[in-house]
């Protein structure tokens, strides 16, 4: 082992180290109130970022509203919503250059809209009509684009994470000063693929964000039955990595860590972890029920934390936004959400032909006949099938 990695402290009796011998402060900038703390060190942010920032934080919560409405009416299938998490998301994407490279876990839809992903595109996702950018083949919220640098999303926890290391080593190889930036929550880096990305990103030198959303619950299970070690962040010093603990509910501290968890990432072609602790305030999705394992209670005092609100007081503070622009903001945005539900919903569907495209350069002879299949299985059962099923 080289000897720049050892510590060559020695010492003549045991004693070994627990959690508490690793004491990792969390960084707040923001107050409750819209204030901030005497002491704090503010990030770089002027009044049209700020504007920016809080515009992609409505658009998101009305988006949130209206959906997990549209998929309880039947209208979409299923839904996740970003609410309460806000901050950790919108403050740290806001932090990237735009030709940085975003994989995601599956509740980052912020990120995108920050990037520029208009109302009409999201609809066109979640109703998979001929729009949709993935030509309907995934289930509602995994979205992707690459004209925005945002790598499709998949269901499998932690897959986006080795994944994100080998973008970021491949910009490094190609001499580019951008980042990848990869999302994942607490329960996600139970998973082995959380730790092999790590390591790789470590020892190859990658120029990789790993941004952990510590939400307090891997669907049901809380941290305390997830890990007994001191969260996430004591992992990144673990594997030697940049780490920082910030209050994910607080954007500015969220978006002072990342620009300068960027800058470093550049700068010496090395990966950076972020542990953004937050709280999910809505349900894990669509299916899931939190009153069967958090209080009503817990979700109250958190609302306390509410990152959207304590952003807005900040803005009000500074004199760049009021009460009354809120008002019309909200109106907008479920204005235009509600109109671009109902034009997307009736776009039709892709064509059943195109289902087998874009798999490889030219459909092979398997696919053909898997194609070839389903089209006699829809005509022997054409009662278990929408009509529009011949162009899926």
């Amino acid at each position: 082992m080289s000897k720049a990695t050892l510590n060559t402290d020695t010492v003549h009796r045991v004693g070994f180290l627990d959690k508490a011998s690793l004491h990792i402060p969390i960084l707040r900038i923001l107050q409750a109130d819209g204030t901030t703390y005497e002491t704090a060190v503010l990030p770089i942010i002027d009044e049209t970022l700020a504007t920016k920032i809080y515009d992609t934080c409505v658009f998101t919560r009305v988006l949130d509203e209206r959906m997990l409405g549209a998929q309880r009416q039947g209208r979409i299938s299923f839904y996740m919503t970003c609410t309460g998490e806000e901050a950790a998301i919108v403050g740290s994407v806001a932090a990237l250059a735009q030709e940085d490279v975003i994989l995601a876990q599956y509740r980052e839809h912020a990120a995108l809209r920050y990037r520029g992903f208009t109302t009409e595109q999201f609809m066109n996702q979640m109703f998979s009509n001929e729009k949709d950018l993935g030509k309907g083949r995934q289930m509602p919220i995994h979205y992707g684009s690459a004209a925005l640098h945002y790598q499709t999303i998949s269901s499998p926890l932690a897959t986006q994470i080795p994944q994100a290391t080998g973008v970021g080593y491949s910009l490094k190889m190609q001499g580019k000063r951008n980042v990848a930036i990869c999302y994942f929550g607490e329960g996600a880096a139970s998973e082995g693929d959380f730790h092999a990305g790590l390591n790789m990103a470590a020892v190859l030198k990658c120029p990789v964000i790993f941004f952990c959303r510590n939400n307090g619950y891997a669907i049901s299970t809380p941290t305390e039955e997830q890990f007994a070690g001191n969260g996430i962040a004591s992992r990144g010093v673990g594997y030697g990595m940049h780490t920082i603990r910030v209050d994910g509910n607080d954007m500015l501290a969220v978006l002072a860590a990342t620009q300068q968890a960027r800058a470093y990432a550049i700068e010496h072609n090395a990966p950076v972890l972020i542990e953004a602790m937050t709280y999910r305030l809505g349900a894990h999705s669509s299916s899931d029920d939190p009153s069967g394992y958090r209080s009503k209670d817990e979700e109250a005092k958190w609302q306390q934390h509410d990152p959207v609100k304590r952003f807005k007081l900040w803005l009000i503070n500074k004199g760049w936004f009021a009460e009354a622009d809120d008002v019309k903001l909200h109106e907008k945005y479920r204005e235009e959400v509600l109109a671009a539900v109902k034009v997307a919903e009736k776009i039709p569907v892709p064509m059943l032909d195109e289902i087998i495209e874009d798999v490889y350069d030219k459909p092979t002879p398997v696919l053909k006949k898997q194609l070839s299949d389903l089209k006699e299985h829809i005509k022997k059962y054409p009662q278990a099938y929408p009509k529009s099923a011949g162009r899926l």
